[in-house]
């Protein structure tokens, strides 16, 4: 039976090292696997992604241009990968949106919550993996990473303490579906609790 898993976090948690991993030694275990992203994982996605992630613009748009490129995504990417009986791993949806353009750019929850139902109305993923990291940590792996940072990145550590706060408004809005991960830990640590997980899975 297919699976829907995505994994969010602030800028610099880890999320997207660890989720490579995760899907090898899920693999392992049999589940035909899709890996994916947001904002992207279409042609058209990952056009809007490169204007996302560059071009600066007004916190209404850049919603509405996440939500845009999420429709075609789950159109053209995830609903037919989870109906092939594929397992879809998601590094980011909507949970991503509530934290950044709700928390960090202060854009009213509702509004949100209204693209949400627009937009998959019957769909929210089975499982989400919340890599939560302090902002200090997130931010220094960024600048050891020594990658040229887009306008997100950039960000000052204030936005990135309300994106943080986002998610965990989201967690405690969707217990059943969350499992708070400490991204602080040694990798090595992180890396037996995904174990667990995919075993419980």
């Amino acid at each position: 039976m297919s699976k829907f898993i995505t994994f969010e976090g602030v800028d610099g948690a880890g999320k997207s090292t660890h989720l490579a991993w995760f899907a090898d030694a899920l693999r392992q275990h049999g589940p035909d696997v899709l890996v994916t992203r947001e904002p992207g994982g279409t042609p058209l996605g990952e056009q809007l992604r490169e204007i996302l992630l560059n071009q600066p613009m007004s916190i209404g748009t850049e919603a509405l241009l996440m939500f845009a490129a999420r429709l075609e995504h789950i159109e053209q990417v995830i609903k037919p990968a989870l109906q092939a009986g594929k397992w879809v791993i998601s590094d980011r949806f909507s949970d991503a949106s509530f934290a950044y353009q709700g928390g960090g750019r202060g854009l009213d929850w509702s509004k949100l919550s209204q693209l949400e139902q627009w937009v998959h109305p019957d769909l929210q993923p089975d499982l989400t993996l919340f890599f939560d990291v302090p902002v200090e940590v997130a931010r220094q792996r960024l600048t050891n990473n020594n990658a040229s940072l887009d306008r997100f990145e950039q960000e000052q550590a204030d936005f990135f303490e309300r994106v943080r706060a986002g998610y965990h408004k989201r967690v405690q809005q969707n217990l059943r579906r969350y499992i708070v991960i400490d991204a602080a830990q040694p990798m090595d640590a992180v890396k037996q609790k995904l174990e667990k997980i995919i075993l419980s899975l």
